[in-house]
């Protein structure tokens, strides 16, 4: 199992889509577009097809590993609009700048969200504020 972080909390998953792994997308796929990118992928190949993802879901496989941040802010500024997911071995003191970098949600474990609990996320939640620069304004 896992919970879902957003602003408001954690949550159940409400996603009833199936996920197709990034290099098995076919191009003529049709219908409701869900997609999981591993940390390693090269999401170049999407940028004619953002409007047709209804979500992406980026691999974090260590806390330490953060290609999937840069992943994201690739998709969105190639124009992704829809829910974009990280999902893995993301730590609350990092969910600030997931949202900075466009991700709207973190799909963690139950055992994550046991040693990380609610309160831990929800102190990150105000993301726009949390940040170096903000601080160093005063």
């Amino acid at each position: 199992m896992s919970v879902i972080v957003t602003d408001t909390g954690f949550a159940a998953d409400d996603w009833t889509g199936d996920f197709i792994a990034l290099g098995e997308l076919a191009a003529d796929h049709e219908g409701t577009l869900s997609l999981d990118v591993p940390s390693d992928g090269d999401v170049s190949a999407l940028k004619d097809r953002v409007d047709a993802i209804d979500m992406i879901r980026v691999d974090f496989p260590a806390f330490s590993d953060g290609r999937g941040f840069t992943i994201a802010g690739q998709l969105r500024r190639m124009g992704f609009r829809g829910r974009l997911r990280a999902r893995g071995h993301v730590i609350a003191d990092q969910y600030a700048m997931a949202r900075r970098m466009g991700f709207d949600e973190v799909e963690i474990s139950d055992e994550l969200a046991h040693r990380q609990p609610e309160d831990q996320w929800a102190f990150r939640a105000d993301w726009t504020r949390f940040h170096h620069q903000a601080r160093l304004r005063g």
